[in-house]
């Protein structure tokens, strides 16, 4: 399997072992610590999937998710939303801009996972 996922999220601790769980499936990954950084990232290294913070620094991950639905150049990107908001209205968000699926904080390591794999047809 040769599908790429980028891990978006300002929490160093969450990178690192997102990661980790991601490439253990037998994904290749790239991290990003902010939005502009993981659009800039998007561009060039052209992800299969990207697992997406809301709360980060310079740009949130709404905006970065409706951004990366606006560029048609991307339309079989995959956008997984993984984060502390769990409310109905925001999840209801994240889902009408364009995300594929949403997860909630904390979460089932496993279940990120399973997600992913779906996502991509890989499970």
């Amino acid at each position: 399997m040769d599908k790429k996922v980028l891990i978006v999220d300002d929490e160093p601790n969450i990178l690192l072992s997102l990661a980790f769980l991601v490439q253990k499936a037998g994904f290749r990954t790239k991290t990003a610590e902010d939005g502009q950084a993981a659009l800039d990232t998007v561009a060039q290294w052209q992800p299969d999937l990207v697992l997406l913070d809301v709360n980060m620094p310079v740009m949130d991950g709404f905006e970065v998710c409706q951004r990366l639905r606006e560029d048609n150049s991307l339309g079989d990107l995959k956008i997984i939303i993984l984060t502390a908001k769990g409310r109905n209205i925001e999840k209801e968000k994240g889902l009408a801009l364009g995300a594929d699926d949403y997860v909630t904080k904390p979460f089932s390591n496993a279940d990120v996972v399973e997600r992913i794999k779906h996502q991509l047809g890989a499970a």
